[in-house]
């Protein structure tokens, strides 16, 4: 019979002196390479797509295979000393520690992509949604749950939004040129009363939650005692030196219930008579840092009720002896409390723009303001006549009813 050579090298103690001797002085990473070309030539891949004819064959893929599987063997355990797993748990180290090819178009059409300007908001519709809403809810005190939802997710939007807005105040201007200037509340998820830098210091004396909660149960129920008043304007005057002015006009019914003063008259209304006034608190508002203008640091100076109506008392609320000074109050207690601190609340401006601004307290409630005007001087209460309404009253009459002139 013919006899066939196998080509493939047969394991002397030279092959296994010399393997030994390269696998010292090759580096992990060529060893593993070596071993990948073992296993690319693996005879039970290579050989074993093809019919085996002969029985030299078969004896020749055997020792091909032994050949294989002992030098396998061999690297394993080099392996093994150096602290790796495997042979494959090596190769696939190796794979995933080399740095990928990178597609220079793909990568050119993702910075393009990150670079276009998003699709820019209607601010302008927005914003009148968020009127509508105030408008019919009284300023947000009568919005039910869905209208304060839909409300606040319209600020979100415009608060990421927020356009970028220029000063044109010299750098001796405190404030800004874009804040300064005359604002009127037209929303609000608080009372509107606690708007006042007055009730923002009373909210910062709280140093616990405990605390925090029963501020907030005194300023609802505050309300609640105030029912039968009506919340005029409440508005707000920044000047570019840093004074907060913030004026909250109140109206009430002098004679509220006529059987009560005239029990003998049966009538359940009152009379259109009314008292009117201003409460009037004044605070600094230093920012935050001259990077950030937009964030303040209020500290609350002055109270006064300004315009009132009533006869005899104007005279004496319109000396300057009527103002609380909550500067000296706090004083004389830093001075004999030592657990005391002046309060300093924040407030914090998330947008802004020539018609819009809001702001929100320490505990993120949401003040929306309009803009009235840039004038930054305070209303002026003087003509208010302190008649208790009568001469309106009168007048009106007249021209409905008498129509009597001289």
């Amino acid at each position: 019979p013919t006899k066939h050579r196998c080509n493939t090298p047969t394991l002397t103690t030279y092959n296994l002196i010399l393997f030994f001797v390269y696998s010292t002085m090759t580096s992990m990473k060529t060893t593993a390479a070596l071993l990948a070309l073992y296993a690319a030539a693996e005879p039970s891949a290579a050989f074993m797509t093809a019919p085996v004819r002969t029985s030299a064959t078969s004896t020749c893929l055997k020792q091909t295979k032994d050949n294989y599987e002992f030098q396998r063997a061999l690297l394993e355990a080099q392996f093994a000393i150096s602290g790796a797993v495997t042979v494959e748990d090596h190769i696939e180290e190796q794979e995933q520690s080399s740095t990928p090819s990178i597609d220079a178009t793909a990568f050119q059409n993702f910075l393009d992509e990150q670079e276009q300007p998003s699709t820019p908001i209607d601010a302008t519709a927005i914003q009148n949604s968020i009127l509508r809403v105030a408008a019919s809810t009284d300023r947000g005190q009568y919005a039910s749950a869905v209208q304060k939802e839909s409300v606040a997710s319209l600020v979100e939007t415009l608060e990421t939004n927020k356009p970028k807005q220029t000063d044109t105040f010299s750098s001796s201007a405190t404030l800004p040129s874009y804040l300064a200037g005359t604002w009127e509340l037209t929303y609000s998820t608080n009372q509107l009363f606690r708007s006042s830098p007055f009730f923002l210091a009373g909210r910062s004396t709280c140093k616990t939650q405990a605390e925090v909660d029963q501020y907030n149960w005194f300023c609802e129920m505050h309300r609640a005692a105030l029912a039968i008043s009506t919340i005029g304007v409440v508005r707000q005057v920044i000047s570019r030196d840093g004074k907060l002015t913030n004026e909250f006009e109140v109206k009430v019914g002098a004679v509220p219930f006529v059987s009560d003063l005239l029990p003998f008259v049966k009538y359940s209304g009152g009379l259109p008579l009314t008292v009117d006034g201003a409460i009037v608190s004044t605070a600094d508002a230093t920012p935050m840092s001259m990077e950030n203008k937009d964030d303040w640091q209020l500290y609350m100076d002055t109270v006064e009720i300004k315009g009132s109506n009533i006869p005899i008392l104007r005279n004496l609320l319109d000396g300057d002896n009527s103002k609380l000074k909550s500067r000296d109050l706090s004083k004389l207690l830093e001075d004999n409390v030592d657990a005391y601190e002046v309060p300093r609340p924040v407030l914090r401006t998330t947008y802004v723009d020539s018609a819009l601004r809001i702001v929100r307290d320490e505990d993120d409630n949401m003040f929306i303001y309009s803009r009235v005007s840039d004038s930054e001087e305070v209303t002026d209460y003087s003509n208010v006549m302190a008649d208790l309404g009568v001469a309106s009253l009168l007048e009106g009459f007249n021209d409905a009813v008498s129509k009597i002139y001289l």
